[in-house]
């Protein structure tokens, strides 16, 4: 068994594969604070609701934009799993070539992304993550990640307007039925959701243009992705689970002998 491990802003999420096929995932929030126990707990009790044990863990590995996690959170792994964590960074092999200025700026949870599109579906291809923020980036034919495009997430944007504001409330982030909201609150929802659905086409048909390239396949992942994919013409496929699957990649890509 192979557990992979996303830490983001706000979500950690676990993903559990045997073989090629993800058995199961879960989530706990990042925000809270946690000792090296508390994860080791929390994880092996996870496992175990879903039918696995813990000591059936074979490899992990771990990609994180949040370094004050991972002191405790590798060691809860270490502890509780047996197993030392393979870190995505510099070292690793992940099969993408960044081309871009300053490579050593592109986001390990980017080139997770980056590598499960084109794992997946070949190249060229346009990954867009819609987290915390929203990231589009583009992989051509060569595995080469030339581009990438970063912007306010929905729930950043939303909280921007709820506590930057003396009267909005907060609000649940959903399509309206129209545009032509009538009060407060789907007032503010056609404006976040509306808006990020024509930033998101706008920035797929520019790339389109300036990139060249006209059969570019168009992939969305994470937790509004559902939302927008539905939404959004230019996108062809919503993956979930498409960070776990790269990270899944790269694990092989490293034990390979």
């Amino acid at each position: 068994m192979l557990l992979t491990i996303d830490v983001g802003n706000t979500n950690i999420t676990f993903g559990s594969f045997r073989g090629e096929k993800l058995e199961c995932t879960f989530r706990m929030t990042t925000k809270q604070p946690r000792t090296s126990d508390e994860y080791g707990i929390l994880m092996a009790d996870m496992l175990r609701h879903h039918g696995m044990e813990p000591e059936q863990t074979e490899g992990v590995i771990i990609t994180s934009v949040v370094p004050n996690v991972m002191h405790s959170l590798v060691g809860g792994v270490e502890r509780y799993l047996g197993k030392t964590p393979m870190i995505v960074g510099p070292g690793l092999k992940t099969g993408i070539k960044i081309v871009t200025e300053n490579p050593k700026q592109i986001g390990s949870d980017r080139i997770v992304d980056a590598v499960g599109a084109y794992e997946k579906y070949g190249g060229p291809v346009f990954v867009l993550d819609f987290g915390t923020a929203t990231t589009y980036d583009l992989v051509n034919e060569k595995g080469e990640f030339m581009a990438g495009i970063t912007a306010p997430g929905i729930r950043i944007s939303a909280a921007a307007l709820w506590e930057g504001t003396a009267k909005l409330p907060e609000i649940e982030i959903e399509k309206p039925a129209s545009i032509l909201a009538q009060n407060t609150v789907t007032s503010m929802q056609a404006g976040l959701v509306y808006g990020q659905i024509g930033q998101t086409e706008y920035i797929i048909s520019q790339v389109k243009k300036e990139s060249g390239f006209d059969d570019l396949k168009v992939v969305a992942t994470g937790g509004l992705g559902r939302l927008l994919s539905k939404e959004c013409p230019g996108i062809d496929i919503y993956d979930r689970d498409l960070t776990l699957e790269g990270l899944r990649f790269i694990y092989q890509r490293n034990i390979r002998k």
